[in-house]
């Protein structure tokens, strides 16, 4: 385990990062064109940022169809982030207002609630 490898110790707190991720994940589903929209953002960005790396526009071009397509894995990826501070920050108000015992508790509840209404919204989507 990391914990005997390290001169030091440290404590993980599981539920709160289990009930952090419940709370992010619920978000992430909820909000759902947001998260999009995030992509989208984080995408322009990395394309825009890798743009100035290079001098020579033929390089720029040859190599272009397989930047874009591992900065829009990098954006999916990295759109995760804001949803797991907001999601840290839930869980911590549960905490605060209900107590521990309930952290996780509501994170599912949260989960299945948002799963749900994306289910819903999408099926509404398809069928306008």
């Amino acid at each position: 385990m990391l914990t005997e490898i390290l001169p030091f110790r440290f404590e993980l707190d599981t539920i709160a990062i289990a009930g952090a991720s419940l709370w992010s994940l619920a978000l992430y589903l909820g909000f759902n064109p947001v998260s999009e929209w995030v992509i989208e953002q984080l995408n322009r960005w990395f394309n825009f940022a890798e743009r100035s790396l290079y001098t020579s526009q033929s390089e720029f071009e040859r190599t272009r169809k397989a930047r874009e397509s591992q900065n829009a894995f990098y954006a999916s990826l990295f759109s995760i982030v804001p949803f797991l501070v907001i999601g840290a920050l839930c869980n911590w108000g549960v905490e605060i207002s209900l107590g521990r015992s309930w952290a996780i508790s509501t994170g599912i509840l949260a989960c299945i609630g948002c799963g749900i209404y994306e289910l819903g919204r999408r099926d509404g989507q398809s069928s306008d």
